[in-house]
């Protein structure tokens, strides 16, 4: 089975570093997706320390990660980076699925959301 998404080293980095400070490098990352946002969707990242009965695992970088199922195809094939720049830094979500993105970057809408309403 191949990866759902993929995560740059140094967007594993980055989250390692944030794991340590959260207290716990055996902590799950959780990516996914919900309704919300300019766009309709929006992508949601956070650390958890116990598993769904759903959830998909997938390992990267000796990271484990946790996607739920209605995310899983929405987020196939994402490509999660982080940018470091003379402003500061941040992740950057590249998701092939998507057919419109907002400007804040964290909104999306796939060719499945596009009949519906915007939120702008």
């Amino acid at each position: 089975m191949s990866d759902i998404i993929t995560i740059t080293e140094a967007a594993a980095f980055q989250i390692k570093d944030m794991m340590t400070e959260h207290g716990s490098d055996s902590i799950y990352l959780r990516v996914g997706v919900k309704g919300g946002g300019c766009s309709g969707l929006s992508y949601g990242m956070g650390f958890e320390e116990e598993k769904g009965e759903k959830d998909i695992i997938q390992e990267q970088h000796g990271i484990q990660i946790l996607i739920d199922e209605e995310s899983k195809p929405i987020l196939q094939d994402v490509k999660i980076d982080f940018k470091q720049s003379m402003m500061g830094g941040g992740f950057t979500i590249d998701n092939p699925n998507a057919i419109a993105n907002c400007g804040c970057g964290s909104s999306f809408r796939t060719a499945t959301e596009a009949g519906k309403p915007e939120d702008c």
